[in-house]
């Protein structure tokens, strides 16, 4: 392609040849029109020249042909589809990159809706479950939105009362594997609104102190029924299956032989044992007398050997009366071990929220109770505070003459069993029982002290006596400590009656010392007629000299 230069006060430009016009010649200016269509020449010199300002200033608005592109050219047409189709396909990518984000958005925003009705499905969910097993447990006397306040309140009004300062609780047991008496595919049990366990647990907020008294389940008693065994009052109570009227009835029925006033109820289902023990990983039982039962139940175990037992065990134990001492009254003094283990054991264990909701759904589908949340939470408070080694169990029968307030008979070949004293007497279960739940330990298990003078002064175990029995103990009587033997101590208390476990703990108080076992007393002391043993030292001599 040939070239031209031009000279503009010492500019030169440039101009290619294009469009088919001759070398020199101009384009049109824009200002012409097809038909006055002309070109002007430049003259082209040698060297430039001098030109005018008016030339100059018509040079410089021209167009420049090195800019003057051909539309028609097709290499350039083709360049320029090729541009376009670059800046489409841009511009396509573009919106597509926009777009994208807002499906992620979309894909999101429909998991995280998804998520909220899951969860808004959970809350109510766990609301409605909630608040049904609170009212079932609570008998309706309470429901989830009292659980919140309790849960999130510190202070818990105390238990109700007696006129002693107790608190009496009717704890009884039917069997059916829920609690409308189903063992199971809609089936009945004939006897599942029969109480097989029927015991009270008095509790002296106070102090803690806790004691258990069974009643055997044949006991012939008089009801709004007609004459029945005392585990058919619930059962009548029951009418048009209205739980609460059945507890009631029975309450009114305990109080009536006990002689005591009974202030809360909780029904249970034994059938749920199998649960709550596997639940906490199997119990440990020590019974007081063997247990023979192995056709009907499979329970053998020994009398003073501690037996680890599984759901299915303690089941069995439950409800074994064969092969025993006492049979039916073995019964219930084994369902009193049993709850004792099962209380222990919740003590120890560590909960989880798993373990914690597994079981209270248990709990919710087994066990009734007239307790609302908040008095629930105090008596938690006192389980929590409560010595195991109080808790007492209170025979009315022991198979001795020792403890002997109620007999087996055979009434028109039924078996009863009846009170001591003669059918519907309980005068003589009643005495006995306020003398159990009195609150002073040296009342209830009348501790009896044997006073030993280790000083070798006259008349010092007398002394002793004297302030004993003027502090309230019994004193059976008085000698002196062993010869040979030295006592340098103040005081020395030694245990012959582990049973009398309150009246220790009082004991070692009021002498401010720890009680010693019986096979550390000395040699040739006669512990026939005492619970405890007590020597006088020479440095209580010399404080009385002082």
């Amino acid at each position: 392609m040939s070239k031209i230069e031009k000279s503009i006060d010492g500019l030169v430009v440039r101009s290619s040849k294009a469009n088919g016009r001759k070398i020199g010649e101009l384009p049109p200016s824009p200002k012409k029109t097809k038909k006055a269509k002309r070109s002007k020449k430049i003259e082209v010199e040698e060297a430039p020249g001098e030109l005018s300002s008016e030339e100059i200033t018509e040079e410089f608005l021209k167009p420049v042909e090195a800019f003057d592109f051909d539309l028609t050219n097709k290499d350039l047409k083709e360049e320029l589809e090729k541009i376009k189709k670059q800046e489409k396909a841009k511009r396509k990518l573009k919106i597509k990159k926009k777009k994208q984000p807002g499906k992620t958005r979309k894909v999101v925003a429909g998991i995280a809706l998804g998520i909220v009705l899951l969860l808004m499905g959970g809350v109510v969910w766990v609301s409605i479950w909630g608040n049904d097993l609170i009212a079932r447990i609570t008998s309706g006397r309470s429901n989830l939105w009292d659980a919140i306040g309790v849960l999130t309140q510190e202070k818990t009004p105390p238990l109700k009362a007696d006129v002693n300062g107790r608190t009496n609780i009717l704890v009884f047991g039917t069997s059916g594997y829920d609690m409308s008496g189903n063992i199971g595919k809609g089936s009945k049990h004939d006897g599942a609104s029969l109480t097989d366990s029927i015991m009270v647990v008095s509790i002296n907020q106070e102090t803690g102190d806790t004691a258990m008294i069974s009643l055997p389940r044949d006991l012939k008693v008089r009801s709004t029924c007609g004459t029945v065994k005392i585990n058919a009052v619930y059962s009548c109570g029951s009418k048009n299956k209205d739980g609460q009227a059945g507890a009631k009835a029975l309450m009114t029925q305990v109080s009536e032989v006990l002689g005591i006033e009974l202030q809360y109820y909780v029904h249970i289902n034994w059938s749920s044992l199998i649960n709550i023990v596997d639940a906490l990983g199997g119990i440990t039982v020590t019974l007081d007398n063997d247990i023979n039962d192995r056709y009907y139940t499979k329970t053998v175990i020994k009398a003073g050997v501690p037996t680890h037992l599984d759901g299915e065990q303690a089941l069995g134990l439950a409800r074994a009366r064969h092969g025993t001492l006492l049979g039916d009254w073995e019964r219930g003094h084994s369902q009193q071990k049993i709850l004792m283990a099962i209380e222990r054991k919740v003590l120890e264990k560590a909960w989880g929220l798993a373990e914690i909701l597994n079981m209270v759904n248990i709990l919710g589908d087994n066990l009734r109770s007239d307790f609302s949340l908040d008095e629930m939470k105090t008596g938690a408070k006192l389980v929590k505070v409560m010595d195991l080694n109080e808790m007492r169990q209170v025979l009315l029968a022991d198979g001795t003459n020792k403890i002997n307030y109620i007999r087996n008979v055979n009434i028109n070949e039924v078996s009863y069993v009846i009170p001591t004293a003669g059918d519907g007497n309980y005068q003589k279960i009643q005495e006995y029982v306020a003398k159990m739940l009195d609150n002073d330990p040296l009342k209830r298990e009348s501790a009896k002290i044997l006073v030993l003078n280790g000083t070798g002064e006259t008349g010092v175990a007398g002394a002793e006596k004297d302030k004993l029995e003027n502090d309230g103990y019994t004193v059976s009587g008085v000698a002196n400590a062993p010869e040979g033997g030295e006592y340098p101590e103040m005081f020395y208390l030694y245990v012959v009656n582990e049973e009398s476990y309150g009246s220790m703990k009082k004991l070692e108080n009021y002498y401010n010392t720890t009680a010693r076992s019986a096979g550390e007393l000395p040699a040739g002391v006669d512990t026939t007629d005492c619970d405890f043993v007590v020597i006088v030292g020479e440095r209580r001599k010399e404080s009385l000299d002082n």
